[in-house]
């Protein structure tokens, strides 16, 4: 068979899921296998960061910088969606690996009902503290009622995000990717269809501005949520959630509040310094936050499908682990390591060489351009190190050591990244480009100290 035929053999295999024990055989096809759908998932997971962006852009500053003080706050809810997907990933993949399907199926219906309990406190703190928490965040008193109908309706849908987040990531710890790639497709479809005609009123819909962005993002991921969910209730995946799985089981339960908790933790320390990073960036103007939000999501592009790579060396880790292979799962970190530096590598030199002409797409506006360009550009230098960095990290949670890199990231982010922002922008008069140094030398960090940690091999002794 020719190398094009072995190619587009194994595209055909991943994008089909065609069903496989990913606890055998070539490591190197289990990685592509296994990161194909999921880094084409995570793609259509960037395509959302951007679409709202370039539309709502041509609504001036205000509108932009509404999606950044928003977004920071939904930070919180991404936060709980990711760390309750590091729970049922590491847990799925785990029995998988140990072939214990009935066990994958129970942890998924308790993974599900814990979101859904958590949804409904976050969306009723979010819509009725809107407007004082817009101006927490820094948002002048015109911004801030600008922006309250953007917030209300983003926090009202919040259960659609964490059911999307932990349907996927149930099935991307079972294997069955190609299941999340899917939704994740649908709902950017529906988003891109959906959007302009809600922001600029297009045929027979509202025009609704920048909320109506809102409304098309909440109603494309709810669609794409119960597309995926429904695999779990048909029972066409490894996991089949029947009816005996929803009632309370309080032993598997607490385990999985156990590992969430520091999971969400651990990710609420990533994502909180993003909040700290627009509370020093917003010190110096909306234009300068509506720059930071372009910059950050045209990055996201690229971050994204890098998290899929690491999402498949992190299911690798936890099947391996459960199959009492700890050397096959080391063995895939790194090769997906090497994958992901390869792709990072290129989509960084992309971003560095045509940044005025991606930032060009997204506003006209010439203040907010030189941020977002700046910001591209200097963000987007860590990158190689970044890319080992995500794998790293993400290969701790598929082990089961939520703390680890909890620890990583508290120390990244929090005790370096946000004093040296605050001291290069503010106190050396750097302005943004010192916010934005910051993330590239966090980056940088980042992926050396995982790096030591990873290869003293303490995760291989983690149970579940």
């Amino acid at each position: 068979m020719t190398l094009i035929k072995k190619i587009w053999r194994t595209l055909g295999e991943a994008i089909r899921g065609v069903p496989r024990d990913y606890t055998e055989g070539s490591i190197s096809k289990a990685v592509i296998l296994l990161g194909i759908p999921m880094v084409v998932e995570m793609a259509m997971e960037s395509v959302f960061a951007v679409t709202d962006i370039f539309f709502v852009g041509r609504l001036g500053p205000n509108a932009i910088a509404t999606i950044g003080l928003t977004e920071s706050l939904l930070t919180i809810v991404y936060t709980v969606a990711f760390g309750l997907s590091i729970g049922a990933m590491a847990t799925v993949s785990r029995r998988i690996g140990e072939h214990d399907p009935e066990g994958a199926s129970m942890t998924a219906a308790q993974i599900l009902i814990l979101g859904v309990c958590v949804s409904a406190l976050m969306g009723a703190v979010g819509v009725s503290l809107a407007g004082p928490l817009l101006a927490l965040m820094g948002g002048s008193p015109e911004l801030v009622a600008y922006a309250v109908p953007y917030m209300r309706v983003m926090f009202s849908g919040n259960a659609v995000i964490l059911l999307l987040f932990l349907g996927n990531a149930i099935f991307r710890g079972a294997g069955d990717g190609t299941i999340a790639m899917r939704a994740l497709a649908l709902s950017n479809l529906l988003n891109l269809i959906l959007a302009p005609c809600f922001v600029f009123g297009l045929m027979h819909f509202p025009k609704l501005g920048v909320t109506g962005a809102a409304c098309a993002t909440t109603l494309a991921r709810g669609i794409g949520a119960l597309y995926s969910l429904s695999h779990l209730f048909r029972g066409q995946g490894r996991v089949k959630a029947h009816a005996r799985h929803w009632t309370l089981q309080p032993v598997i339960m607490w385990k999985i509040i156990k590992l969430s908790a520091s999971g969400t933790f651990q990710i609420f320390i990533s994502t909180a310094s993003w909040i700290g990073m627009v509370r020093v960036v917003s010190s110096f103007g909306s234009a300068a936050v509506a720059g930071y939000t372009i910059g950050i999501r045209v990055m996201l592009f690229a971050l994204f499908p890098a998290f899929g790579l690491s999402n498949a060396a992190a299911t690798m880790v936890g099947q391996s682990l459960g199959a009492k292979k700890p050397d096959r799962a080391e063995k895939a970190v790194w090769l997906a390591g090497l994958y992901n530096l390869a792709f990072l590598g290129v989509m960084g030199l992309i971003f560095m060489v045509f940044a005025p002409v991606i930032i060009g797409w997204f506003t006209t506006d010439s203040v907010v351009y030189s941020y977002a360009v700046a910001c591209l550009r200097t963000v987007t230098s860590g990158f190689l190190f970044y890319a080992f960095g995500m794998v790293l990290t993400q290969s701790f949670n598929g082990a089961g050591d939520t703390w680890t890199p909890t620890y990583i990231n508290f120390f990244v982010f929090w005790v370096f990244e946000i004093p040296v922002a605050y001291l290069f922008s503010t106190v050396l008069k750097m302005g943004p480009q010192g916010a934005f140094l910051a993330v590239t030398l966090s980056f940088s960090a980042l992926a050396v100290v995982s790096a030591i940690i990873f290869r003293q091999g303490h995760w291989k002794t983690q149970r579940l």
